[in-house]
């Protein structure tokens, strides 16, 4: 299937449209035709994420004090447990009782949000934040 642009007209009341532009000059778009592709995209990747059965992608990075007692044992025992949603991790030691564990993740979201919230609800987490995305919305 030939994906070629197709040009449609948008009216706006001025005061909308005049916020779109300082967003679009914020954000640093070339064009109003970018800034709403990303915001179309944005949305429809957000449906797909909503659907729990469909797979997406994902970042979930978790701050935490590594002195919590147990708690690496316990990161790393469900993380075990649900291995084959995980692609890949990275942890860093930010300074003397921090560390930042960055886990990318693949699977059903309804999947992914119970792995995120057994890891962030862990005694000693100080922050989590998962972060979702889906490949089926493609730009042409």
């Amino acid at each position: 299937m030939e994906n070629k642009l197709v040009r449609f007209g948008v009216s706006l009341p001025q005061q909308l449209i005049n916020k779109f532009d300082a967003h679009i000059r914020e954000k640093n778009y070339s064009n109003r035709s970018e800034a709403i592709r990303d915001l179309i995209r944005q949305e429809l990747i957000e449906e797909e994420i909503d659907q729990d059965e469909r797979e997406v992608i994902g970042a979930l990075h978790l701050l935490y004090n590594h002195h919590k007692r147990e708690l690496s044992d316990q990161l790393t025992s469900i993380q075990h447990d649900l291995h084959h949603l995980i692609i890949s991790s990275t942890h860093v030691h930010l300074d003397h009782d921090n560390c930042l564990e960055v886990i990318l993740l693949r699977g059903q979201s309804s999947k992914l949000r119970h792995l995120a919230n057994q890891l962030i609800a862990l005694k000693g987490v100080i922050h989590g934040r998962l972060y979702l995305t889906s490949r089926a919305v493609q730009s042409g």
